[in-house]
């Protein structure tokens, strides 16, 4: 599913929302990586930084609540480019490394368990973003 989310931007809630479904769709990609790569000699287990950039998004909408504007600030790991563009730096994982090394089955138990967590968060925030498509839609059928 690559949809060019910038299309789909119309207000600030509706940018948070393209910006989840673009992280988790990232987020996705590396931790595919990650099981793909369980055989690759010397492979390091990367991620994606979840708890900077769910802070970002909560600065974002703290601004959003107080000023209604949406600032999306650039952390260490997070770019927020132009044109709405989200540049992602993979961080390894040292903790993944750790079991790759002692316990393959519990790694592989650790990447999968991240899947399924990045896959409700991408199905939540893609609901959220349809309903909002479709009171938008029937606001502008009504008017």
């Amino acid at each position: 599913m690559n949809i060019p989310m910038t299309s789909l931007i119309t207000d600030n809630v509706t940018e948070l929302l393209t910006k989840i479904i673009e992280f988790t769709q990232m987020r996705q990609k590396v931790l595919i990586q990650n099981i793909n790569n369980i055989d690759t000699c010397g492979f390091t287990p990367g991620d994606l930084t979840v708890k900077e950039f769910a802070d970002s998004l909560n600065t974002a909408l703290d601004e959003h609540i107080q000023n209604r504007r949406l600032v999306l600030c650039d952390s260490k790991s997070i770019k927020f480019g132009n044109g709405g563009s989200l540049l992602l730096k993979i961080v390894p994982d040292k903790y993944a490394q750790k079991l790759l090394e002692e316990n393959r089955d519990e790694y592989l138990e650790l990447q999968i368990n991240k899947l399924l967590e990045n896959s409700l968060n991408q199905k939540t925030a893609a609901e959220l973003l349809k309903q909002k498509e479709r009171m938008r839609s029937d606001f502008e059928q009504s008017a």
